[in-house]
């Protein structure tokens, strides 16, 4: 596994608190202080600080030390990663749940499942809330409506 996996595995569980707060760890450090409340969905935060953990920032992608949201990251992608169509281990999918071109949600991309799933590590989600679900899960995905992107940053 790649150290980018490694680290996002060993923060399976990672929970905001309190539920609904959307106070996490990941959050104080994209934005530098303690922040909550619902303007601070944290996927992306999540994902940017796995990078910089890795010893890969991702860079300015709205915030200095990432981003965090999803649209913004997406309609930048040029500026800090090259859109993939066969993932690999360690980049970044974003996900478009309605199918309407306005993609929702982030997270990593760890395996391919088979049958058109793989699985993906991401933050503020969870079996009832994909988009904000307040905690870090390994969640098997489609790949349905998804784009992936290698980050300039990683070196595999």
């Amino acid at each position: 596994m790649s150290k980018i996996i490694d680290i996002a595995t060993a923060e399976i569980g990672t929970k905001e608190s309190p539920a609904g707060s959307n106070k996490v760890k990941y959050n104080t450090w994209i934005y530098n202080k303690e922040v909550n409340g619902p303007q601070y969905p944290w996927c992306g935060a999540f994902v940017s600080w796995v990078y910089n953990e890795s010893g890969m920032p991702l860079g300015n992608i709205g915030l200095k030390k990432g981003f965090v949201g999803c649209p913004y990251a997406v309609e930048r992608i040029a500026k800090w990663g090259k859109l993939v169509t066969v993932p690999s281990v360690g980049d970044v999918v974003f996900y478009d749940w309605q199918g309407d071109g306005k993609f929702d949600h982030t997270g990593i991309f760890k395996e391919d499942a088979g049958g058109g799933f793989f699985y993906a590590i991401e933050g503020n989600t969870s079996a009832s809330n994909a988009s904000d679900g307040g905690e870090v899960g390994l969640m098997k995905r489609k790949y349905k409506n998804c784009i992936f992107v290698r980050p300039n940053s990683k070196t595999e």
